[in-house]
C-alpha cells in the first residue's frame, strides 16, 4: 500500500512505542539501521562511475558531487543538442537522476533506462535459475517499466535498485507558474507507484487527481504536479515507520528535488502518511520558494509544534474522521515515534475540511473537500479554502496570490 493503511497492525506500532527504551537500545547498535550502499555496484552507481570517467568536447564531465543544480545546468546549457543528447545516451541513469539536468533531457534519459531495465527483468522472466516467484516478480517489474515507458509519461526520476524509486511529472514542469509535489507514505515503491483498483491511494493516482482539480480550478494558471516517490520507503509498519531514519534520507531527496526545479515558481508539498514525516523533517532546509506544506492523515511531523519546522511555508492539515492514524500514539520516544498530533489545536497548523474523504487512503478522492482544498492551496486561491471549523484560524493572514474566478 501506499500509506499506513493495515489497521489490524495497529497493534504492533504501540508495542513498538511501548518498548521504545528497548529499541532504541537495539537501534543504536545498528540492529534498525539502514544498510550503507554507497560504493555498492549498483546500476545508478555504475552509471555515476562511468560519467566520472567520461569525456565531452575534449573535456572531462563534471563531477555531479561537487556542483550545484544551477552549476549543472549552466553545464548542460554550454553544451550543443547533440552533445547533450549523447550523454543521455551514454549515461542514462546518471543524467536522468542528476538535479540540475535539463528536465526534457531527464525524460529523455529515463526513457532509456527505463528500456534497460525492462529488457533485463524480461530475461530474468525466462532464468531457470529462479524460483517461481523470482520469474513471477520479474514479470511484474517488466510489466511496471512497460507503463512508465508509455508516450506521454514524464519521469523525472528512477533507480531500479531494491524496490525501487520513480518520480513523474504531470503539467510543463518548465513553463508551470506554480509547482506540487506529492510526498507519499509507507510500501511506496516501483510496483505500487499506480494501481488499477483504488488509484486515488497511490502516487500516480494522487498526482493525477490534484493535477486535474488544479486545471479545473484555475485553468489559466500553468500548474504541474510531481508524484515523488524518489525515496526509500519503509516497507509496513515496522521499525523503520516508527523511526525518522528512512524519512531524514528522503528529507535529503526532497531538498534536493525542489532545489533542482527549473524557474522560480512556488512549490507546495502535500505530503501523506509517513510522507509529512517526511516533510517535517526536510522542513527547515526547504527553500523559500516552497509556500505551502500540507499533510493528510500524518502520524506527526517530528515536532511538538508548526513553528518548531523552522520554514516560512504555511503549514495545513487534514484528517478524516475515520482515519485509524488518529489511534496512533503522538508522541516521541527517544527516537521512535513522530511527535505531536498536526491536527491539535497546540500543534498550530492551519486545519482544513475532509469532507467527503474516506479512510486513511481517500484525501485525493475527486469530490471531497480535501482534494479540492489541496488544488485551492495549489494554485494559490487560499481564499477559497475550507476550513475545518468556521472559527478555525486557518485563513488567518491569508491572501490570494493568483488571481482566480470564483463562481
Amino acid at each position: 500500500m501506499t500509506s499506513f493503511d493495515s489497521t489490524p497492525q495497529l497493534n504492533v506500532w504501540r508495542m513498538l512505542l511501548a518498548l521504545a527504551v528497548v529499541f532504541v537500545m537495539l537501534a543504536t547498535t545498528g540492529w534498525t539501521a539502514v544498510r550503507n550502499h554507497r560504493g555498492a555496484a549498483t546500476p545508478l552507481a555504475a552509471s555515476l562511475s562511468a560519467w566520472e570517467r567520461g569525456h565531452i568536447g575534449g573535456h572531462r564531465l563534471p563531477d555531479p558531487d561537487d556542483m550545484t543544480p544551477a552549476r549543472l545546468a549552466r553545464f548542460f546549457a554550454s553544451l550543443d543538442a547533440g552533445q547533450r543528447a549523447r550523454l543521455a545516451a551514454r549515461y542514462p541513469l546518471a543524467v536522468g537522476n542528476m538535479n540540475g539536468a535539463p528536465v526534457k533531457l531527464r525524460y529523455r534519459a529515463n526513457r532509456i533506462a527505463l528500456d534497460q531495465a525492462r529488457k533485463v527483468e524480461l530475461k530474468r522472466m525466462h532464468d531457470d535459475r529462479l524460483s517461481a516467484t523470482g520469474q513471477h516478480e520479474a514479470g511484474r517489474r517488466m510489466h511496471r517499466y512497460e507503463d512508465l515507458l508509455g508516450k506521454e509519461r514524464r519521469i523525472l526520476a528512477f533507480d531500479p535498485l531494491g524496490s525501487g524509486r520513480v518520480a513523474e511529472v504531470f503539467g510543463d514542469l518548465g513553463k508551470a507558474e506554480r509547482v506540487s509535489v506529492v510526498v507519499p507514505g509507507v510500501d511506496t515503491d516501483v510496483l505500487t507507484f499506480q494501481r488499477t483498483n483504488h488509484q486515488y491511494s497511490a502516487p500516480v493516482g494522487m498526482a493525477k487527481a490534484l493535477h486535474q482539480a488544479e486545471r479545473m480550478a484555475s485553468p489559466e494558471t500553468r500548474t504541474a504536479v510531481i508524484a515523488w516517490a524518489d525515496y526509500t520507503a519503509p516497507s509496513g509498519l515496522g521499525m523503520d515507520a516508527a523511526t525518522g531514519i528512512r524519512a531524514e534520507e528522503g528529507a535529503v531527496r526532497l531538498n534536493s528535488l525542489v532545489r533542482a526545479l527549473p524557474g522560480s515558481s512556488s512549490v507546495a508539498l502535500y505530503c501523506h502518511s509517513y510522507g509529512s514525516v517526511v516533510c517535517g523533517v526536510a522542513a527547515h532546509s526547504l527553500p523559500s520558494r516552497v509556500s505551502d506544506i500540507a499533510v493528510a492523515g500524518s502520524p506527526g511531523m517530528r515536532v511538538e509544534r508548526a513553528a518548531q519546522l523552522d520554514t516560512s511555508a504555511r503549514v495545513w492539515a487534514v484528517r478524516d474522521s475515520d482515519d485509524w492514524i488518529q489511534d496512533v500514539p503522538h508522541l516521541k520516544v527517544g527516537g521512535l515515534g513522530h511527535g505531536a498530533d498536526p491536527m491539535s489545536s497546540e500543534f498550530g497548523a492551519r486545519v482544513l475540511s475532509s469532507r467527503g474523504a474516506k479512510g486513511h487512503t481517500g484525501y485525493f478522492e475527486p469530490g471531497t473537500d480535501s482534494l479540492r482544498n489541496f488544488a485551492e492551496i495549489g494554485i494559490g486561491a487560499y481564499r477559497a479554502v475550507r476550513c475545518a471549523h468556521e472559527d478555525d484560524v486557518c485563513r488567518k493572514g491569508l491572501s490570494d496570490t493568483a488571481e482566480v474566478g470564483r463562481a
